[in-house]
């Protein structure tokens, strides 16, 4: 399927208002982008790039916010519809606050979310 930047837009900010809120709660100094595509993996939906926060000593005071990149053409490109869109953005926002939490792909997959 194909979405336009706005649209999709929305649709990440919707599915980030219906993530559990014991999840998103104390996140801090995260932002989240949005990209077309990773140039190095054109398949990968997602990645965060930061500290976890079991890596956080001295943190905080001037650093750059981590970063959550969604890349929406990864997205669309394995969704049939809208819908299915919506849950693997939704996946992939728990999977990649995950990561800032201190688990990894490993702890994700077997959780049932990598």
């Amino acid at each position: 399927m194909t979405i336009d930047d706005e649209a999709f837009w929305e649709l990440v900010e919707d599915e980030y208002a219906a993530l559990p809120k014991h999840l998103v709660a104390g996140l801090d100094n995260v932002a989240i982008f949005v990209e077309d595509r990773n140039l190095d993996e054109p398949d990968l939906l997602g990645i965060y790039e930061g500290l976890d926060v079991t890596e956080r000593e001295g943190y905080g005071y001037g650093e750059l916010p981590d970063r959550i990149v969604l890349y929406r053409e990864a997205l669309a490109d394995i969704s049939a519809d809208e819908e299915e869109l919506r849950r693997e953005v939704h996946i992939t926002l728990v999977h990649e606050i995950a990561h800032y939490w201190g688990l990894d792909d490993d702890q994700l997959h077997a959780l049932g979310w990598a």
